[in-house]
């Protein structure tokens, strides 16, 4: 199993996991939900009318947060931005419901995004269990 794959399995497992930005010189989280894994990359998506995209990309700087049990995940990294809406349909197959919001009658549109230069740690509550990069 890739790193990316044991990122992938443990954020589907968890669930609802965190997205943690900074606005200014405060922190922001939020829950997230949906990823896509492709070709060895993990990928997300926001809406580029929300605060989370405008805090992103005013700071690239962002970590990852899920709880799976008695284990957690940290996944930091810088966020860069992708151009394509072959991504952004990919995610809206995954999650259909989404289309609701992500489509050609409201004009919204989802912003997909992938870190790089990242690090993961995947704990346990009495100490730290792997830690690589990705």
């Amino acid at each position: 199993m890739t790193n990316a794959e044991k990122v992938n399995e443990f954020l589907d497992r968890a669930g609802v996991w965190f997205f943690l930005t900074t606005d200014g010189d405060q922190p922001k989280g939020r829950p997230f939900r949906f990823h896509l894994l492709q070709n060895d990359t993990l990928y997300f998506g926001t809406g580029t009318f929300k605060r989370v995209f405008r805090q992103m990309t005013a700071n690239p700087h962002v970590e990852i947060l899920a709880v799976r049990g008695s284990e957690f995940l940290r996944y930091d990294g810088t966020v860069v931005l992708e151009e394509t809406d072959d991504l952004a349909e990919a995610v809206l197959a995954k999650a259909p419901a989404m289309r609701e919001v992500y489509n050609n009658s409201t004009g919204l549109r989802l912003g997909m995004f992938h870190l790089v230069d990242g690090t993961v740690e995947i704990c346990t509550a009495t100490g730290q269990k792997e830690t690589f990069a990705l």
